[in-house]
């Protein structure tokens, strides 16, 4: 069938978008409508009959757009309007009920925030287990978290192993037959496929589809193997369909998401910048679409006294200079970057067409990591750069990454803070400052091993990267401790997200040996503008955190002030 230009996959995204901006006044009216059960029962009964529609009608629209929590507590909340209305008219309304419903209305005023907050950046989008094709959009890049698609004809396992991914942060969509499959990797290709090698088809149908896709999309997909054969013939036929991992079942979730994750994080990985500096716009311009016909991203500058600006506005990860410019040679442009500490492990590279070997040593003492010779060969301009550009970034990351998670360290979650709340202060935005420390964590340690503590550090980080924006600073604090700054939210939209985070995490399973266990994690928080220095967030949170602890754990608690907004 011939879809029309707008397609049902857009209609169904736009009345999903304005189901999304609707929420708060629906809500208001809601809580409009309990406030008049304190009235006379005449008016008792017509607040209910409201009361109930408003519930009922959230609950059926927020199933169809895939909101399952929200419809969820819509439910819970229809339940007790139910339980009010069944009442005999001169019976006083139940105390209890009105409670709860109260208490549900709240639930879904916070959920409706969060809703708003991720749903339209495209950034949490509802997962269903089961795919239904019609649900596909037909746009050819994928958005939000990472996207996986995983056909298996065995749908229990299968079902298990996408809930798993999917408390990881990733989103999944299953597969039980291979046509629906292939007909999904057409409309939308995925960030990675975790795919069975033997269907009723064949014991290489799986491989085989692999294959016939990579030919039709012109590259090969991203892909995993999930099997219960692990003889040499399928393990072979899934290299020869270029899958860069192969697991028996019954594989672990959190072994096969270390693997996704490596998949993944080659095609979101940013492109190499590239500044260019060459008094000759032409030639600059030439340079850049060679590096960016590679995938880099490019700016070109004319002006060498435009460089310490562009240097911070850009930041570039390597910069091509031409060595002959006037009034300033890229021997003394280079001279003045080194003067920044900033700048001192900048790669630089002389582009010149000076061949004398003695005067190209010569200008290299300046302090750059290579001369290459004008006109440039483009394989060896590309090869060049990308060498100089990515160890760059290896280095950066050593010095500002934990080695263990991949966040950012101590110091440099530290630094972010400060200049995330001065940013905020110059645009007059909110910012949430959360302090999070797994439970019982030396427990894990001394029941289980190091090895699995590990495990369980590198699995929050993972849900951490995977659910936040790309804008918020996450960080690893120090031994089982994680800080996160999150920018231009609410206090109430903080206090959702973190305690989505906290229950998706404590879903998890983790395995040691033949052991399995979860973990759970309590968190604190705290926000500007309630208060105006990154010490003052830091240890209001690390209070709240505290307080969390003693409390019970598995807790997620938000100081409240009048001057945040909560």
């Amino acid at each position: 069938m011939t879809r029309p230009k707008s397609s049902l996959q857009e209609k169904i995204a736009r009345l999903r978008a304005t189901f999304v901006g609707q929420l708060p006044q629906r809500l208001e009216t809601a809580q409009a409508q309990f406030q008049q059960l304190s009235l006379d029962s005449e008016q008792n009964r017509i607040a209910l009959v409201e009361l109930h529609r408003a519930f009922h009608s959230l609950k059926g629209t927020g199933d169809s757009f895939g909101f399952n929590e929200l419809a969820v507590v819509a439910g819970e909340a229809e339940d007790y309007a139910q339980q009010l209305l069944d009442l005999p008219e001169t019976q006083p309304l139940a105390q209890t009920a009105l409670v709860n419903i109260e208490a549900l209305i709240h639930q879904l005023i916070a959920q409706a925030q969060i809703l708003i907050y991720t749903d339209l950046r495209n950034e949490h989008p509802a997962q269903v287990p089961f795919l239904d094709l019609e649900t596909l959009p037909e746009e050819k890049t994928p958005q939000g978290p990472p996207l996986v698609y995983l056909c298996d004809d065995e749908p229990e396992a299968m079902r298990y192993l996408a809930y798993q991914l999917s408390c990881l942060g990733y989103r999944v969509h299953s597969f039980t037959e291979i046509q629906d499959f292939k007909q999904a990797v057409e409309r939308q290709p995925p960030n990675a496929v975790i795919m069975d090698v033997q269907f009723p088809q064949g014991r290489t149908a799986g491989t085989d589809t692999l294959r016939e896709l990579a030919e039709q999309i012109g590259r090969p997909l991203p892909a995993i193997v999930l099997s219960g054969k692990g003889d040499f013939e399928a393990r072979l036929s899934a290299v020869k369909a270029g899958c860069s991992s192969y697991f028996l079942k019954p594989a672990r979730p959190l072994e096969i998401a270390a693997a996704l994750d490596l998949l993944v994080e080659k095609q979101l990985a940013e492109p190499l910048r590239i500044l260019i500096v060459d008094d000759e716009p032409e030639v600059a311009n030439y340079h850049a679409l060679l590096l960016e016909e590679a995938g880099m991203q490019v700016q070109q500058i004319s002006q060498p006294q435009q460089i310490l600006e562009m240097l911070r506005q850009f930041m570039p990860d390597l910069v091509l200079v031409d060595y002959y410019m006037p009034h300033c040679n890229g021997e003394q442009l280079t001279a003045v970057i080194r003067q920044f500490p900033e700048f001192i492990g900048l790669p630089i590279v002389y582009l010149s067409s000076e061949t004398n070997r003695r005067k190209q040593f010569s200008a290299m003492r300046a302090g750059v990591e290579g001369f290459i010779t004008k006109p440039v060969v483009p394989e060896d301009l590309v090869q060049a750069v990308v060498l100089r550009a990515e160890r760059m970034r290896t280095l950066r990351a050593l010095m500002v990454k934990d080695s263990l998670t991949g966040l950012y360290n101590h110091t440099t979650t530290s630094e972010l803070l400060e200049q995330a709340l001065a940013q905020a202060k110059r645009q007059q935005t909110r910012l949430a400052m959360v302090m999070l420390d797994l439970d019982h964590f030396k427990k894990v340690n001394d029941t289980y091993g190091h090895l699995a503590g590990d495990q369980v550090l590198v699995a929050l980080a993972r849900v951490l990267k995977h659910r936040l924006r790309e804008n918020d600073i996450i960080g690893r604090f120090g031994g089982e401790e994680f800080a996160l700054v999150l920018k231009e939210v609410t206090p109430s939209v903080a206090e959702g997200l973190v305690n989505q985070l906290r229950e998706d995490f404590s879903q998890l399973e983790f395995s040691a040996e033949q052991a399995r266990f979860r973990v759970t994690f309590s968190a604190g928080i705290s926000c500007y503008p309630g208060h105006q220095s990154a010490e003052g967030l830091r240890i209001a949170a690390d209070q709240q955190l505290y307080e969390a602890k003693k409390r019970g754990r598995n807790t997620v608690l938000l100081e409240v002030r009048h001057d945040t907004g909560s």
